[in-house]
């Protein structure tokens, strides 16, 4: 079973990197377009390069750092030596998913521009395309490093399956924390130009978006690029290995003790359907197809076409895997399980989608609220944000119900939670395609900028529009579908987390009660810190927005006062100078969430023992679910208001309605491109942490 497994994850990844590869050179065979545009093309690449490199030179010095902390713990006999070593591979897999993503992404926006002066499919074909690359490259990257791993520690050093997936597991932490990096360093870049930009330009100047005239244009499409494509690259590649790897240690533990199952092929149900959901994935990017003048409802369909395609063939394709791995043994409900997972994803979907689009009512009346001004616009988007969480929290209670009791969760609580976390697996078993659907957004949007900085025919300009306005949607529904993919791999890590308790425990012979009582007071304590840390840890990324977009709001009042003829479009903005103060603010604004994501969880272990942290990641997991939704749909919906109103509805541009919008819309801009999406990455990270640093807080816990 080993070989089969080690060559078919190689398979799949090899199939998935290879179709990036070839979907890469197709995009790349398509014409730029003008001088000018690709000229802005270029600007865009340049800075897009140059904050990554000073990214990862600030990222590379704390892996260093934590290499050494973890080396000398695994020197003292509290960790494993292969952590260190495996902290580090899963930072550079997670990187280089972003790092290809981006690259592709800056290659692909002027030339999805050019195909929109043809007709709207052929633009979203290849914004589309960029973004299957992106897609294909994370999940491929990730069977890889699993691959890797899983071939090095079963055939060269020979460990058991326990020992395997235990250490396995701590290759996430080292993705979650570039993952962490890259998405709160990337948000507050992004988020800080396109405030700045949208305050100064469009409210103040009263001029259109994107124009040329205004200076901090090329700082906002760069931010499109390093936060919403590279920094959500690795933060997907580390929800899929994560979910992977949870639910193959789960699945270890589960049939540990059943002498008629290798639990060595239990391990292996969650990384074949990852390969299989790869080739699943592929087809569906077949279909993806729209005619010319079609409308958002249609665009829609037209995605939606792909990815339940690749639901389905997966849906029908995962039962003989569990059936024929697990000798048949409770395959009809673990196989409920992950069909629970699948529809739990595309009902969370739905529910974003309805929440956020402006084809449906609610962001069609937030819009409405744009009458009365920009105060009921943003109240108006605070309630619509909370009022969304309601579904789903309850779709994935449904599914945790449902995977944990099909299960046979009832007579064995452990292969319950293998159930869960294969419900997380079949979530993100098509995430190659899921993922696309999400980074073409950003392709899109500059698209739009290039058309507009390079004064294409406004016909062109609409058609990135639509294919823009459709990528809020998918980004929203994207990031909706990853923090419920998050919570239910969290409750996986936190179950994985009590077991490594009990396996370092036996090993040092130490006493240990695995029972959680929520009355035990540091159980309680636990839990109000972690409920606490969600809150905390958006308020520093949004205060780091803030901070950030003051300083572009201050540079770009600077220029239209100082360069003479720049209004008159008879100047050149200095774009230079916003490029390099977003990226000083970013990186300087990056470290401190990061850091408090990584020593709360050792502090509070140390502190309250075990029993606090399994309280705390409980806390953390249920507040940080519900406020990632509420910012993502909030922002997504008073974008969409936006749009909506510059399609023609409430007076449309330049009326007050669409000032108060667009006062909306940079409210919503860090809580659905920065503090929200970051959060679902803060509750697995803290699990992983939690997880690498088990032996310390057993060993040395004050209670």
């Amino acid at each position: 079973m080993d070989k089969i497994l080690v060559i078919l994850t190689f398979i799949g990844s090899l199939c998935a990197l290879l179709f990036a590869i070839l979907t890469a050179k197709k995009v790349i065979s398509f014409p730029e377009g003008t001088d000018k545009m690709k000229k802005i093309s270029h600007s865009i690449k340049k800075g897009a390069n140059a904050y990554l490199k000073r990214q990862y030179i600030v990222v590379s010095v704390f892996f260093a750092v934590m290499f050494v902390i973890l080396f000398a713990m695994a020197m003292l006999d509290l960790l494993t030596i292969f952590v260190p070593f495996a902290f580090v591979t899963g930072g550079f897999f997670s990187a280089l998913s972003g790092f290809i993503g981006m690259k592709i992404a800056t290659a692909s926006n002027a030339r999805t521009a050019n195909a929109c002066r043809e007709g709207l499919n052929k633009g979203l074909r290849i914004a589309f395309s960029a973004g299957s690359v992106m897609g294909f490259t994370v999940v491929g990257l990730g069977l890889l490093d699993i691959s890797i791993w899983f071939f090095l520690l079963n055939n060269v050093f020979k460990l058991n399956p326990t020992e395997i997936t235990s250490a396995m597991l701590t290759f996430g932490m080292g993705a979650s924390s570039m993952a962490l990096f890259a998405r709160v360093g990337g948000g507050i870049f992004t988020k800080a130009a396109d405030v700045g930009a949208d305050l100064v330009g469009k409210v103040e100047a009263g001029i259109p978006e994107d124009d040329p005239r205004n200076p901090a244009v090329i700082a906002d499409n760069v931010g499109d690029n390093v936060g919403d494509v590279a920094g959500m690259g690795a933060d997907l590649y580390e929800s899929y290995v994560g979910s992977v790897i949870s639910a193959s240690a789960l699945g270890v533990t589960a049939f540990s003790t059943n002498s008629r199952i290798n639990n060595l092929n239990a391990m292996a149900v969650p990384i074949l359907l990852a390969a299989l959901g790869i080739f699943c994935s592929i087809l569906g990017t077949f279909l993806v197809r729209t005619k010319e003048n079609a409308t958002q409802k249609n665009l829609l369909k037209s995605l939606s076409r792909g990815t339940n395609f690749s639901a389905i063939v997966i849906a029908l394709t995962a039962f003989p895997v569990v059936y024929f791995c697990l000798d048949g043994m409770n395959s009809i409900g673990l196989y409920c399980a992950i069909l629970s997972g699948l529809i739990a994803g595309v009902l969370i979907g739905q529910s974003t989608e309805y929440f956020t689009s402006d084809t449906y009512k609610p962001t069609k009346h937030l819009a409405s609220k744009s009458e009365t001004g920009s105060a009921t616009i943003i109240i108006g988007g605070l309630g619509l944000g909370m009022l969304s969480t309601v579904l789903p929290i309850i779709i994935v209670a449904v599914c945790i119900l449902i995977a944990y009791f099909a299960s046979g969760g009832m007579n064995d609580t452990n292969l319950g939670l293998y159930g869960i976390s294969l419900s997380a697996v079949g979530m993100l078993s098509t995430l190659g395609i899921t993922l696309a659907t999400d980074a073409y957004g950003p392709v899109a949007d500059n698209a739009g900028g290039i058309a507009e900085m390079s004064g294409l025919d406004p016909e062109v300009r609409q058609r990135t529009d639509a294919l823009d306005s459709l990528g809020n949607t998918t980004a929203a529904t994207g990031k909706g579908f990853a923090i419920g993919s998050a919570a239910l791999t969290a409750l996986a890590l936190m179950a994985s987390y009590v077991n490594k308790v009990g396996e370092v425990a036996a090993a040092k012979g130490i006493k240990v009660d695995l029972t959680f009582d929520i009355t035990n007071p540091t159980v309680l304590v636990g839990l109000f810190i972690g409920a606490c840390l969600p809150f905390v840890f958006a308020a520093l990324t949004m205060e780091s927005v803030g901070k950030a977009a003051q300083s572009i709001v201050v540079e770009v009042r600077r220029q239209f006062r100082e360069i003479t003829g720049l209004m008159e479009g008879k100047a050149d903005p200095d774009y230079t100078s916003c490029v390099d103060l977003c990226t000083k603010a970013s990186l300087k604004e990056m470290v401190l969430p990061t850091i408090v994501a990584i020593v709360t969880p050792i502090v509070t272990g140390l502190i309250l023992g075990y029993h606090g942290v399994v309280g705390m990641l409980a806390g953390a997991t249920a507040s940080g679910f519900l406020l990632a939704i509420f910012m993502s749909n909030s922002g997504g919906a008073w974008d969409n208001a936006k749009k909506y109103i510059e399609s023609g509805a409430h007076d449309g541009k330049g009326s007050d309605q669409h000032k108060a919008a667009v006062v909306g819309d940079t409210v919503g801009d860090p809580f659905k491109d920065t503090a929200g999406p970051a959060i679902n990455i803060l509750i697995k990270l803290l699990s992983m942490v939690s997880i690498v640093f088990a032996g310390l807080i057993v060993s040395y816990s004050i209670f």
